[in-house]
């Protein structure tokens, strides 16, 4: 398998927008497949889960999945924007408070980050019951290693944002963090960086929990863990990696663009 550690002359690059207007319907567009294929992996949970994506123009409103709508079904004519007080400014659908709570945030604690992702998938809460970070026992999971955090004080639904701060505050400069008894957070310079961090993240706790089950894993040596996360866990290849996904979504379900 070739590994690519860096953008290259002959690879794809993530765009760069002159027009405002532009740049917001690429990251809506990409958001909106971004709840499709959660969809398709099975990350619905009755009305949870969401993923937000920063607003260009006004960098302190995001956009974000309608609450109870599900994902499969999510267009982007039907995103939602919603500003620093949680009210709904563009849009015909009410946010989910635990969204917002959460997101604006991570968003107000991170200027670096684009979009976030969370739903409660079956792999990423099972995992977040045991209140343990992911060890590097594959080369994916190394994407993980030592950039991720673990909140370790579930004390019910996140409905206020003084528990949102905690949870950007333990996050910290990371690009993950696991909920306990909760699920997953992931975030990104980009909507296809958070969202390929999520399903990568899901799948490295689906592989530690069978591996586990199985026997005694033998974790990768911290110096070769290192230097599979400079390979496989940078910004460009988060990235780069949910293209493939993004072309296959549009061309099966085009109707996520209207």
């Amino acid at each position: 398998m070739q590994v690519i550690s860096q953008e290259k002359p002959n690879t794809p690059k993530p765009p760069t927008f002159t027009f405002i207007e532009d740049e917001r319907q690429h990251r809506k567009q990409r958001l909106t497949a971004a709840l499709r294929l959660f969809a398709r992996y099975g990350f619905d949970e009755g009305i949870a889960g969401h993923i937000t994506a920063r607003d260009p123009e006004n960098p302190e409103h995001f956009w974000v999945n309608p609450l109870a709508m599900h994902f499969s079904s999510i267009k982007v004519s039907d995103l939602i924007l919603v500003n620093q007080q949680g009210e709904v400014i563009s849009g015909n659908y009410p946010v989910n408070q635990a969204a917002f709570a959460i997101h604006s945030q991570i968003h107000a604690a991170r200027p670096d980050v684009v979009a976030a992702a969370h739903a409660h998938s079956i792999y990423g809460k099972s995992w977040s019951s045991l209140g343990r970070l992911l060890d590097p026992l594959t080369q994916d999971a190394c994407s993980f290693y030592q950039d991720h955090s673990l909140f370790n004080d579930y004390t019910g639904v996140v409905l206020e944002v003084e528990e949102g701060q905690r949870i950007a505050q333990t996050l910290g400069s990371n690009k993950a963090i696991i909920l306990k008894n909760h699920g997953l957070l992931t975030v990104g310079h980009s909507v296809d960086e958070a969202a390929w961090w999520f399903i990568t993240m899901e799948r490295s706790c689906q592989a530690q929990l069978l591996a586990e089950a199985a026997g005694k894993p033998s974790q990768i040596k911290p110096e070769y863990a290192s230097l599979a996360h400079s390979q496989v866990g940078s910004h460009y290849l988060g990235w780069f990696s949910f293209q493939p996904l993004y072309e296959m979504i549009v061309r099966q379900e085009p109707d996520l663009l209207e």
